[in-house]
């Protein structure tokens, strides 16, 4: 039935503005990813990869800088020389540069230059170097792990100490070196001579105030160390012969470390390349996880960018396609222009076109073609 247009489409159910259209170039609807906006792209590094990278490199150059200050007092004490208490002592300080040499390691047996130090706890043991230390032990509730945690606190510290000297082993020797401020030791070379662990007892009052209160002392400890007359010691600093002739081993003036140690000078040496290897270690461990978060952040943003510059190679591959060069002819869109139409004089086919021209009238202004003159383009 031939009818008004409006009745047709009412007849189908649709309305005028929802009959199809035929398809064509310029309102072809063409499906596309879009790029994501500014702003929505994630990032290559999340705070928190950012916060542990940093952590782990601030750390490791710590620790590197732990490590290497512990390798040159190393290498300063393998460069020392390796001297013992003896008569030809003085001689050689005496031929040193300003009767001094500035970094040695000494051996030699402790000897008190005055009256010695009496144990508050055995009789007839005596030292130079005596720390008395009381310190007490507790429990406290640790709500977090839901657990009882072991705290110290130090109640009492007192350190007495008296001149005194290294001398030689032998009987024959009697030079002796006075070791001058031996508390700046970087630790005291002392021996544990008595030790004592008093449990308190409590009642039913004292056990429900320490469960209420979250604390719950569990003992004291009590201790004397001392550096005992006739122990064995390396010190190792700074060897200068005075005026008087007297020796005195001292902390370096030239900086660095004064060790007193028992024993011979390799007990400090494998102490302190213990230590370093340690920090070495935990610099090497640090670097470790700060290369790993770098290395996990650099691999998602490559995988990430993979697809979008796939996707955009496509894009631009088929925009290229789309295109057509601006001096193509217009009848075939593929060759270059390659003659001048006269008399209108428009230059916009080739003559490959030209030739198949149904008429001889001009593709863009319809006019009548007289001749074709070739056109070279340099």
């Amino acid at each position: 039935m031939q009818g008004h247009p409006s009745l047709r489409n009412k007849g189908s159910g649709m309305s005028p503005s929802c009959v199809a259209r035929p398809h064509s170039p310029h309102n072809m609807l063409t499906l596309q990813a879009l790029p994501p906006k500014p702003g929505t792209m994630d990032k290559p590094i999340t705070p928190g990869e950012l916060l542990c990278l940093g952590s782990s490199l601030a750390f490791s150059g710590l620790f590197y800088y732990l490590y290497r200050r512990k390798a040159r007092v190393v290498a300063r004490i393998q460069e020392a020389p390796k001297l013992q208490v003896d008569d030809d002592l003085p001689a050689l300080v005496s031929a040193a540069e300003g009767r001094c040499l500035p970094y040695v390691a000494l051996e030699g047996i402790v000897l008190p230059a005055q009256a010695a130090l009496t144990s508050h706890y055995h009789e007839g043991l005596q030292g130079v170097i005596q720390k008395l230390l009381l310190k007490e032990h507790r429990l406290i509730w640790n709500s977090l792990a839901q657990s009882w945690s072991e705290s110290e606190r130090v109640l009492s510290e007192q350190i007495y100490t008296v001149p005194f000297l290294l001398a030689s082993p032998g009987p024959e020797a009697v030079t002796q070196v006075s070791v001058e401020s031996p508390l700046q030791a970087v630790c005291l070379p002392l021996e544990m001579v008595y030790e004592r662990f008093q449990q308190p007892t409590h009642g039913f009052r004292d056990l429900l105030g320490q469960y209420l209160l979250g604390e719950k002392p569990k003992g004291i400890l009590e201790t004397e160390e001392m550096l005992r007359v006739g122990a064995g010691l390396t010190g190792i600093g700074e060897l200068s012969l005075h005026p008087d002739g007297s020796l005195h081993l001292q902390p370096p003036a030239r900086g660095g470390e004064f060790f007193l140690c028992l024993g011979d000078w390799q007990t400090v040496l494998s102490e302190l390349e213990s230590a370093g290897g340690l920090w070495k270690g935990a610099a090497l461990l640090c670097a470790a996880a700060g290369l790993a978060v770098l290395l996990h952040a650099l691999c998602r943003a490559y995988r990430r960018s993979r697809p979008r510059r796939q996707q955009d190679k496509e894009l631009d591959g088929e925009e290229a396609g789309d295109r057509a060069p601006e001096d193509s002819c217009v009848v075939c869109l593929s060759r270059p222009r390659e003659c001048v139409l006269l008399g209108c004089g428009h230059i916009c086919c080739c003559f490959r076109c030209f030739q198949a021209l149904p008429t001889r009238l001009c593709p863009i202004c319809r006019g009548p073609i007289d001749r074709v003159v070739p056109l070279y383009q340099a």
